[in-house]
């Protein structure tokens, strides 16, 4: 019984049957991963190896990390392949989370004008957004993911036991992008993420939750594969003020996963979106009461509101020094290109600041 759930080129099993018969009749494989990926998740992944004995096999380690996710990394990895005489007939695995298939996809999508490649995502937030639509892309002076190609691999390769082993973080950076897939597609989706216990990661039905998050964002992603009519947007809300927030933590000590990066920008987004009239009062409070069941809010100083800023001017979706947002009309429903003026996002950041935990009064301002 094939138990695979297949959209599009990504594969949702839990033997990576279809991946063993696939890589049966590959001759020459180079694998990238990093030093968490080769601890905890290589194993899992050897059971296939033994059917690759005829194979030539090359295995590429960088260091884990979104700060590796970078120029520097991206030329010690095209230097390996020069050392290993890699040529177009290689198929490239990017066995990984979000910065090795992001990073994957992109040395692999310039080296000799492009190699074949396939993903294989080992973290939640990789499964159900890193790995899938075709972006790749690596960080460049601090700007989060400016540098970068839409380029499709060959096929993605979602095995939830991975999951397994992720601590409570991991799970959560996921959980920030998932609750985004309910908020500015689907209602239905919102309405049963938002009652899951993600801090008991036995009792999840992974593979529904996966399923559903892969199917909204292939939607998605099939009406404007390249962002050219603006539709594929929508998949940025929370990004423009996330990834600013992500970005400056970058520079800090203490760090910051992308998916509760994302839930706080959701929540600066989501504040904007009501108070542009777009989202009535009662949504807003939901949404925000729900991410705070997962995220703490992290303060973001007044000193570090013009770096913040910065970072949001040079956001990909502006236009001519005018500053653009995805907003929501209501749960499950959103809009983009929505200029924002500086001083109203400012004043998103100090709500969220002033947000109390979820057993005390919402602060709406």
């Amino acid at each position: 019984m094939d138990n695979n759930k297949i959209i599009n080129n990504v594969i949702i099993n839990n033997n990576l049957f279809k991946l063993n018969f696939f890589l049966k009749k590959r001759r020459k494989i180079i694998i990238l991963l990093d030093n968490n990926i080769k601890k905890f998740c290589l194993k899992v992944f050897n059971k296939f190896l033994p059917n690759l004995q005829n194979s030539e096999i090359k295995i590429i380690k960088i260091i884990s990390g979104e700060k590796n996710k970078n120029l520097k990394t991206c030329i010690y990895i095209w230097k390996k392949m020069l050392k290993y005489e890699v040529d177009r007939s290689y198929l490239l695995i990017n066995l990984g989370g979000g910065v090795i298939t992001d990073l994957g996809g992109f040395v692999g999508s310039l080296f000799k004008r492009g190699l074949k490649f396939i993903n294989i995502p080992t973290t939640l937030l990789s499964m159900i957004d890193a790995s899938i639509g075709g972006k790749n892309g690596i960080n460049f002076l601090d700007y989060k993911n400016e540098l970068g190609v839409f380029r499709n691999p060959i096929n993605i390769y979602i095995n939830y036991s991975f999951l397994l082993s992720l601590p409570k973080k991991e799970i959560l950076s996921g959980l920030g992008e998932i609750l985004k897939y309910g908020l500015i597609y689907s209602k239905k989706y919102w309405n049963y993420i938002k009652k899951i216990n993600f801090f008991n990661n036995n009792k999840i039905n992974w593979k529904k939750i996966i399923y559903i998050a892969v199917k909204i964002k292939n939607i998605i992603v099939k009406k404007d594969p390249e962002e050219l009519l603006g539709i594929r947007k929508i998949l940025n809300f929370g990004h423009t003020i996330g990834h600013a927030i992500e970005s400056l933590f970058l520079l800090k000590k203490k760090k910051i996963t992308h998916g509760e990066a994302i839930a706080l920008g959701m929540i600066c987004e989501s504040w904007i979106s009501y108070k542009k009239n777009f989202l009535n009062l009662k949504n807003y409070k939901e949404i925000t009461y729900i991410i705070l069941k997962f995220f703490k809010v992290r303060i973001i100083k007044k000193k570090y509101f013009k770096t913040l800023l910065n970072y949001i001017k040079n956001d990909k979706k502006n236009l001519n020094n005018k500053i653009y947002f995805v907003l929501l009309k209501s749960i499950g429903k959103s809009i983009f290109n929505v200029e924002i003026k500086k001083k109203v996002i400012i004043k998103s950041i100090i709500i969220m600041n002033r947000l109390k935990n979820k057993n005390k009064k919402l602060y709406v301002g």
